[in-house]
């Protein structure tokens, strides 16, 4: 009941900013046919947000202005839309269907082109605002990779290379991305080090992360990220730390007063701490029911070194967070706060490890596991099952897993204000970002057709409430930018060739335009039913998906 009362509250919470956006695109949608029309003289006989049972209308003129009861769409009637309308002659001027091909396709071209234009509007307005943007700060550098190796280290502030200034993260990445093979000059400020640091580096070929380009391979130095580890902490079975009162999971916050943001950072903290008392600022999150407590744990003046290693801290990665019902590791006897010790013969080292024994399993037998509990050591014999997994670019693999999660947490993202200088600018961003959405989204298609972003990635109405939802608490900026996605999207979806939309009018008068008469009706007729079909198939399947996401079922 309470879990039906959440989603009832959660769904209560997304109505007004879900009218708010999806109501305005419409609007704006409508307007441009609208305009359009009347610029060409067609008669315009309602004009309504929604469909259905109209709940308020006034008249104007010729036109009917409407509030319909179905928030989920809007629509324009012109005068003689209906080809099988008996037009009097002289009110074939006004009639939408005796206007000249090119104009009815301007009408029809006007709806999506408004998405568009409102599109870069609203990024204009994001850009004249000033949004969020990752600032240009290197994440965790591992020590034996190709980025330590070339002069990276972890938290540097990377001011500029070859000498131009780099304001964000994904400016950073576009210039590097196109000097593959080529020396680049890079200047850094180091963490907690007074002076600049300057080094060469040469970016090579490797995958493009970004599934949403149409570039497979981009310039990138291996082991160079924006991510950080939060400050989330193992902690070994009576072990100093233990003792005092840290658990696994754990969240330290801050040390004596002073605030931690990194992982990297703790070593360092508690070693100018030794040899006195440790107070520990600590958020204990519980998974079960997703809530948080924040305590203090004070590690006693008991040991004169206090590295993480004496006090018996370590990285959280390889304990276990969560069994998953009725899976493998639940059916062996596997619990939370398990220590992963060994997987088969191999000794982890990273989570990556124990998830590489994992999917590289034969499927037969068993995999051997070798655990930590309470001290004390175990032993399990697990045989994985083949699932269905989503990757973090949003396609669907199918992998040996055994249902465990580790505890493992991101530090939040160093961000910088990005505002444009003035309205020029804040027009060329407007531009260039709507530029960017639409080829995303384009790209977005093709690689659903690839099947290399999986159809469960489709949502409806309720991901698009949710969006707006989450958006909306975010910010203002957040929200438009949100808007601006949807319009785009909008945009692209209309002029898909498919009858009963935009692109599907659009198709049978670019046909008449060729062939110097259109279509017969009946052949209309056919495609618009065709055409109804595989539109509602594809919302029914969008709002499968949304349900399926909200219930937890995938």
């Amino acid at each position: 009941m309470d879990t039906i009362f959440g989603y009832l509250q959660s769904g209560l919470s997304a109505i007004i900013p879900f009218i708010i956006l999806l109501g305005l695109l419409i609007f704006v949608h409508e307007m441009g046919h609208f305009l359009v029309a009347k610029f060409f003289g067609v008669r315009v006989e309602v004009f309504s947000l929604g469909f259905g049972k109209k709940i308020f209308s006034f008249k104007r003129g010729d036109t009917t202005y409407a509030l319909s009861l179905i928030p989920l769409g809007g629509y324009v009637k012109m005068y003689g839309d209906d080809i099988n309308a008996d037009i009097p002659e002289e009110q074939k001027r006004y009639s939408f269907t005796h206007k000249p091909v090119s104009q009815r396709i301007g009408v029809v071209l006007a709806g999506p082109l408004m998405n568009f234009f409102f599109a870069i509007f609203v990024l204009f307005i994001v850009a004249m605002i000033g949004e969020d943007a990752r600032a240009p700060k290197v994440g965790d550098v591992t020590a034996e990779s190709v980025a330590f190796n070339a002069g990276f280290r972890s938290g540097d502030q990377i001011l500029n290379v070859d000498g131009q200034p780099m304001a964000t993260w994904d400016q950073f990445e576009k210039y590097i991305g196109e000097k593959h093979d080529q020396n680049v000059q890079v200047e850094v400020k180091r963490e907690n080090v007074e002076q600049n640091d300057s080094f060469t580096v040469v970016p090579k070929l490797l995958p493009n992360p970004n599934v949403l380009s149409l570039q497979d391979y981009i310039g990138a130095v291996d082991g160079v990220s924006f991510l950080s580890k939060a400050s989330l902490v193992g902690v070994k079975h009576d072990s100093v730390a233990h003792k005092a009162g840290l658990r696994t999971g754990d969240l330290i916050t801050a040390v004596n007063g002073n605030t931690v943001e990194y992982y990297r950072a703790l070593d360092n903290i508690f070693v100018s701490s030794q040899g006195q008392p440790i107070l520990l600022n600590v958020d204990r999150y519980n998974i079960k029911d997703q809530s948080t407590e924040k305590l203090q744990v004070t590690i006693p003046k008991t040991i004169q070194i206090a590295s993480m290693s004496a006090l018996g801290i370590e990285g959280p990665e390889l304990y276990l967070a969560d069994i998953k019902k009725d899976s493998p590791a639940m059916r062996a006897g596997l619990k939370e706060g398990d220590r992963i010790l060994k997987v088969g013969d191999a000794e982890p080292k990273v989570w990556e490890d124990v998830l590489g024994q994992v999917k590289s399993f034969k499927g037969e037998g068993e995999i051997p596991f070798e655990i930590a509990r309470e001290g004390k050591i175990e032993k399990f014999s697990i045989a994985p099952e083949m699932t269905s997994q989503m990757t973090s670019q949003g396609a669907e693999e199918k992998r040996f897993t055994i249902g465990i999660v580790p505890w493992i947490a991101m530090a939040n993202l160093s961000k910088v204000v990005v505002k444009a200088d003035g309205v020029g600018s804040a027009l060329v961003r407007g531009w260039d970002r709507t530029i960017e959405i639409t080829k995303m989204t384009v790209v977005s298609f093709i690689r659903l057709i690839q099947t290399k972003i999986s159809p469960k990635n489709i949502g409806g109405v309720i991901s698009i409430g949710q969006a707006a939802s989450e958006t909306y608490k975010a910010g203002i900026t957040s929200f438009l930018q949100m808007m601006a996605v949807i319009s785009v999207n909008l945009f692209i979806l209309n002029l898909l060739p498919i009858p009963v939309l935009d692109g599907g009018h659009l198709v049978f008068y670019t046909i008449e335009a060729i062939k110097g008469s259109p279509l017969s009706l009946r052949k209309m007729e056919i495609a618009q039913q065709v055409g109804l079909v595989v539109l509602m198939s594809l919302m029914v399947f969008a709002l499968f998906n949304d349900f399926t996401r909200l219930f937890g079922i995938w």
